[in-house]
Parts: C-alpha cells; sequence; structure tokens
C-alpha cells in the first residue's frame, strides 16, 4: 500500500474532494484525521472509513483559527503518535465581481483559503520536523494560475496559496519536508453544484471548454494528491499539479 505506516490530517475532509482523498488515503493504508467546520458530515465520513476496516478519526477544525489547529495536530500526535501528510483542503468559493465584493466577504475568503494554509503549514512542520520528513499538499485552483472572471477574490485567495507553497518548498526543503500544490479545474462537488454547475447548460458549457470532454470528480484529485502524499514524489516539492481536463493547455 502506497502510505502504509502514515498519518495523515486533512481539512475540509468532510464532503467533496477532501472526504474522497480521506477515503484513499485510508484505502492505501494512512491513519486519517479530518478536520472541519461540518460536523454532521465529518462524523459521517469518519463512520464510513472506519467500518470498511481502516482508522479515522473527526475533529472540528476551523481553519481560520491557530488554537483549532494546535489542537487537531496535537490530537493527531496524541492518537496516531506521528504526523506525516498535511493536506491543505479547506476552501470557498463564493463568486462575485469586484465591485459587489464586500470587504467582509473579501476577508473571509482570504481566511479561509489562504490564512487557513498558513496556519495548517505552520502548526504540522514542527511534528513534521520531529520526525524528519514530511508532505504538505495545497489545494489551489486553476483560478490561482490565471484569471478568474466573476471571482477576483477567490483567484486571488488561490494565487496566494500556489507561491506561499513554493516559499514552504524552499524553506524546507533542508528538513526533507516537500510542499507541492494541485490545481483543480471544474470538479463536481457540493461547493461547484450551487455555484458553477447550476443547470444543464452550464454543464454543457464546461464540459464544451474541457479537451477530455467531462466534468472533473473528486477522485481524479485525490488520486493526484495521493501521489504527492506518497515516496513516489520524493524528489518533487515546490511544483504545481495542474488536474483539469486540459482547460488551462489551451
Amino acid at each position: 500500500m502506497r502510505l502504509e505506516n502514515k498519518v495523515a490530517l486533512i481539512s475540509g475532509g468532510a464532503r467533496g474532494m477532501g472526504a474522497a482523498e480521506a477515503r484513499l488515503f485510508a484505502r492505501e493504508g494512512a491513519k486519517v484525521v479530518i478536520g472541519d467546520v461540518l460536523e454532521e458530515g465529518g462524523h459521517q465520513t469518519e463512520a464510513q472509513i472506519n467500518e470498511s476496516g481502516r482508522e479515522c478519526l473527526f475533529v472540528s477544525l476551523d481553519v481560520t483559527s491557530e488554537a483549532n489547529w494546535q489542537e487537531a495536530v496535537a490530537t493527531t500526535v496524541a492518537r496516531f503518535g506521528k504526523l506525516d501528510i498535511l493536506v491543505n483542503n479547506a476552501g470557498i468559493y463564493p463568486p462575485a465581481l469586484i465591485e459587489d465584493t464586500t470587504e467582509e466577504l473579501w476577508d473571509r475568503i482570504m481566511d479561509i483559503n489562504g490564512k487557513g494554509v498558513f496556519l495548517g503549514t505552520k502548526c504540522a512542520i514542527p511534528e513534521m520536523r520531529k520526525i524528519g520528513a514530511g508532505s504538505i499538499i495545497n489545494i489551489s485552483s486553476t483560478a490561482g494560475l490565471r484569471g478568474s472572471p466573476g471571482a477576483a477574490a477567490y483567484g486571488a485567495s488561490k494565487g496566494a496559496v500556489r507561491l506561499f507553497t513554493k516559499s514552504t518548498a524552499i524553506q524546507y526543503a533542508k528538513d526533507n519536508i516537500r510542499a507541492n500544490s494541485v490545481h483543480p479545474g471544474i470538479i463536481e462537488t457540493d461547493m461547484t453544484l450551487p455555484t458553477i454547475l447550476t443547470d444543464d447548460e452550464a454543464r454543457r458549457g464546461r464540459i464544451a471548454r474541457t479537451p477530455i470532454g467531462r466534468i472533473g470528480q473528486p477522485d481524479d484529485v485525490a488520486y493526484g494528491v495521493l501521489f504527492l502524499a506518497s515516496d513516489e514524489s520524493s524528489f518533487m516539492t515546490g511544483s504545481e499539479l495542474v488536474i483539469d481536463g486540459g482547460r488551462t493547455a489551451q
């Protein structure tokens, strides 16, 4: 198994891509902790994984709170003895034109999508340094690589994740701690269904602009994250993994 004897902490693990990553990591031998503000969904994912014979623990986690992150990391280490892998997956996508973006909305997007990645990384690194290795995977977006009309704040937050990841990679390579970013395109999740894939016409439009000719699924991203979490990617750090069906290649 590709993550045997590894321990992973995944933020935003209650549903969508985070839950898919948690299930896949567990199947590949990892002990998984999922953190989220969605407690009902988090406990459901926890139960599904444990009922399959794997090990998963749900913790309540507001990624904008350093105290919450400290507690999540401490709980992970107390339960499973170490922390090998951090997936900063939690994020929000509230589309809005620049002139319609309030200061409060801007701050909320930056806090969850940007500050949350910073705090998770900050709290995980000391535990990874103790064991002499670690892999940090930050979920950015194709919106962090190019302009995103109608979602400037979201794109700015995901661009911040991209460059923060590169700085992390450079600073902690000497500690054998790797950091890479993942840039999904349109993935069918609870976040995109009410905002992007709102009806058949919207779905057809997105498919028409995607060379592979379909909408991405959470497992499409999870397998890429699995590779970055595993020792198979041991020579990768500061890299960008784009999973978008060819959309940004055009």
